[in-house]
């Protein structure tokens, strides 16, 4: 159901309110770049620190101005399964394609906890769910096994696996049926998932180059290994470059390096060190990016 490279989209900040304007430029840019869809509202997206009105109007804005030409999955998940619904329920009624759904964070559910919290939603609302397992943000680790049982829901359809275990991405395209889509929540993951049988990757780096991503993700839907081996080199670097920092501190300074966005944020996150704006900058000339 969802192939492809996916752009897990910041939301742009202008004097404190959500730049409309500027995040309808980001779509419209990884549209024309080649992405198979947009994610609103995930960690890049920085929706710990967007309101309920915010979440849902950015939510809304992605679907219209996507205008069906690519996949909507918007970011509803909360460590309240509570919230979590009522998030769910609004991408639905607003025409998102399908939403993803990270596991609670802080409050450590056990393995029946989350496959309790994840089947609630799924029941409650028709809609696809993508599951979104990333332990260093949640603390808790989705287990192969768990998710091998939420699969088996029929609206669970796919899991962003952002664990940084190869061997754990094999083991789940292993206990999942072949309908089941995994995809990689590491651009630099994105090939070896991929080789492994994993369908596409919700991405960070396709804020600024969306052709190269998707290029990289279509050659290997195609079976050229080869080319999509020499992008996942060419790119790997840039890819690296979006972590020296908290994840989406480097990517939203990239993007107003490049004139697309001001570089504004929410605290607790805040600006990058100098520092690392010089090394950035220096990676992204090298790119021919600013």
């Amino acid at each position: 159901m969802f192939s492809g490279a996916f752009t897990a989209v910041v939301t742009p900040f202008k004097d404190g309110h959500v730049d409309e304007d500027a995040l309808r430029r980001l779509i419209r840019f990884g549209i024309d770049g080649g992405v198979s869809g947009i994610v609103p509202c995930g960690t890049t997206g920085e929706s710990p620190t967007l309101s309920h009105e915010e979440h849902n109007r950015v939510i809304e804005l992605t679907v219209k101005e996507v205008a069906g030409q690519v996949k909507v999955i918007a970011g509803t998940g909360s460590n309240s399964t509570e919230e979590a619904l009522a998030l769910t329920e609004h991408a639905k009624s607003v025409g998102a394609d399908a939403c993803l759904m990270v596991s609670p964070y802080y409050n450590k559910p056990t393995q029946e906890g989350l496959f309790q919290h994840f089947k609630t939603v799924a029941e409650a609302v028709d809609i696809p769910i993508v599951l979104y397992n990333i332990q260093g943000r949640t603390a808790v680790n989705i287990e192969n096994s768990t998710v091998a049982k939420l699969s088996r829901i029929p609206n669970i359809v796919a899991v962003k696996e952002a664990s940084g275990s190869i061997l754990q991405m094999s083991e789940v395209i292993r206990l999942t049926d072949s309908d089941f889509d995994v995809l990689s929540g590491d651009d630099q993951m994105t090939f070896p998932l991929m080789a492994l049988g994993g369908k596409g990757v919700i991405s960070v780096v396709t804020n600024i180059v969306p052709d190269k991503m998707s290029l990289l993700v279509k050659h290997m839907l195609k079976g050229d290994i080869a080319a999509a081996r020499a992008i996942h080199f060419e790119i790997y670097e840039l890819c690296q470059a979006m972590f020296i920092e908290t994840n989406p501190i480097p990517i939203k300074t990239a993007l107003s390096m490049m004139g697309m966005i001001r570089n504004e944020f929410r605290l607790p996150l805040c600006p990058m060190s100098q520092a690392n704006q010089e090394k950035l900058k220096t990676v992204l000339e090298r790119y021919g990016l600013v």
